[in-house]
């Protein structure tokens, strides 16, 4: 692995670690050329995913952009990480096993909203309201009053 600080390609293993609910392995790592310390963690893919836009364009599946989409939809939110990354890995998982190595972004963002929407609901309208390109704030109001009565039926 090479060092983030210096680029170093002898880097050394210092310890090793299951994470995110054992589908993941944290391992905590040192640079014996500049010192540097780093953690990376190994994940199992299944299949090389491919993301085809709405636009037609084709692009690598990133685990990254998905991470960062999500992190700010539940930002500031009383959800614990651990949580979040369940969640995470949880889509990746479905996406792979959904037998095609191609998948539209529209299947995508319909399954992160459905899980935000299990997980929270704020996070929920923050996600939708870049995925469903909001306008103005009627949009909004139309959006939540589609909510509110699956709201009163759980009540």
């Amino acid at each position: 692995m090479r060092c983030p600080f210096c680029g170093n390609i002898d880097t050394q293993v210092k310890d090793s670690r299951p994470a995110e609910d054992h589908v993941a392995i944290r391992r905590r790592r040192f640079c014996p050329a500049c010192g540097g310390r780093f953690t990376t963690y190994e994940r199992v893919q299944l299949r090389d995913l491919v993301v085809i836009k709405t636009s037609g364009k084709r692009e690598d599946f990133d685990r990254s952009k998905l991470e960062r989409s999500i992190r700010i939809a539940m930002q500031k939110r009383p959800v614990a990480p651990d949580r979040i990354d369940q969640m995470i890995s949880g889509i990746v998982r479905r996406l792979e096993s959904l037998g095609d190595t191609d998948i539209s972004s529209k299947v995508i963002g319909e399954i992160v909203m459905e899980s935000l929407a299990r997980i929270d609901t704020v996070g929920y309208v923050r996600f939708a309201s870049v995925y469903k390109n909001f306008q103005e704030a009627g949009d909004f109001d139309k959006f939540v009053a589609e909510l509110r009565p699956t709201a009163l039926k759980d009540e």
